[in-house]
């Protein structure tokens, strides 16, 4: 499309694991940026707003399911950048996944068509909403078969990747991005759960493999994903589909990465998936008591028992994007867990 430079951006999700290192990146690139966030939302990670009349970097409050404020945080925008979503494998009303992952879309949609000065929308999609890769590698042409769904998260992501794919269809200036399991340094969420299996690992909380390694996911760091946005804005092809995604390796083979980096032992026994899921549901049952959400639920069993594997050489080809290796990216986590004082080697 050219590499036509916009100078305000919207990022829904800004608050976000990713959104809050788009927002850097974006400001980075010499950006001006405005943040679509909640009144409830943690801003920690984000930069502090500018204080000038032209602010380099500003907040606008709303909710992506709540049209007139996502109407009036896009006024003045050229692209918005839509990362806003519900990341987690169980939530004890599973209709939010609807509501926030679709819904939230069709907001966006109904938002870029009523705002005058939108000329793109960036959509965050997921691996999750092509589906299984059972062992193949995909790539961008694989639509989700739709006949089961190991998760909430994963059945909304493919019900949105349909309505975005129909939107370019009808000449929408849509660009749909698909990460991987998005890891890095930043913040100890569900968008970041090989931070989080790390902890566990380290703390003894988790003391041996996950199942027998036959999970395939694809890891990607979220710096590169970050800059993989800032390219598909300007290189990206309107209707196309960008894998950002990296290595294709086990989260059992990145235990034993994380030992060999550290210098610590490996696990010496496997927890089977079924004795993992037991503990999931009951982990479930506690978080209906408690309303804290598990680290493992049953539906993350079910994501292990299947591969993920992807190829992202269409957007190293066209938008030039580069993920680094997965141990170097690992050593970065591990030296940041320690500085954190999360874990100890």
């Amino acid at each position: 499309m050219g590499e036509s430079r916009p100078s305000r951006v919207l990022v829904t999700g800004a608050s976000g694991y990713l959104g809050g290192h788009l927002c850097r990146a974006l400001l980075d690139d010499g950006l001006q940026v405005r943040a679509f966030v909640r009144r409830t939302s943690d801003l920690t990670s984000l930069p502090v707003p500018s204080s000038s009349s032209s602010p380099s970097f500003e907040l606008a409050y709303g909710d992506v399911t709540d049209l007139p404020s996502l109407d009036s945080a896009c006024h003045g925008c050229e692209v918005i950048f839509h990362a806003a979503a519900l990341v987690e494998p169980w939530l004890p009303d599973p209709s939010r996944f609807l509501s926030v992952n679709v819904g939230g879309l069709k907001n966006v949609l109904q938002a870029f068509k009523e705002t005058k000065t939108l000329q793109k929308v960036i959509y965050t999609s997921s691996f999750f909403a092509l589906g299984p890769t059972d062992g193949y590698v995909a790539d961008e042409k694989q639509i989700h078969a739709g006949k089961f769904f190991c998760t909430e998260y994963e059945k909304s992501k493919s019900i949105a990747d349909k309505i975005a794919l129909e939107a370019a269809r009808d000449g929408m200036p849509i660009i749909l991005l698909y990460p991987g399991v998005i890891y890095g340094p930043g913040k100890l969420t569900a968008g970041n759960v090989l931070a989080r299996i790390i902890v566990e690992r380290f703390s003894g909380r988790l003391p041996g493999y996950m199942g027998s390694g036959n999970d395939i996911e694809s890891f990607c760091h979220v710096e590169d994903v970050a800059k993989g946005h800032i390219a598909a804005m300007y290189k990206g092809r309107f209707g196309e589909r960008y894998l950002l995604t990296g290595e294709n390796v086990s989260f059992n083979q990145v235990i034993d990465r994380s030992a060999f980096i550290t210098s610590t032992r490996k696990p010496w026994f496997r927890i089977p998936l079924w004795l993992i899921e037991i503990y999931g549901w009951i982990s479930v049952f506690f978080g209906k008591v408690t309303g804290k959400l598990p680290l493992i639920s049953y539906p993350t069993v079910r994501v292990l028992r299947h591969q993920w594997a992807y190829s992202c050489d269409k957007a190293k080809e066209e938008l030039g994007y580069n993920p680094r290796s997965l141990n170097e990216g690992l050593a970065e986590v591990l030296s940041w867990l320690k500085s954190l004082g999360s874990i100890k080697y």
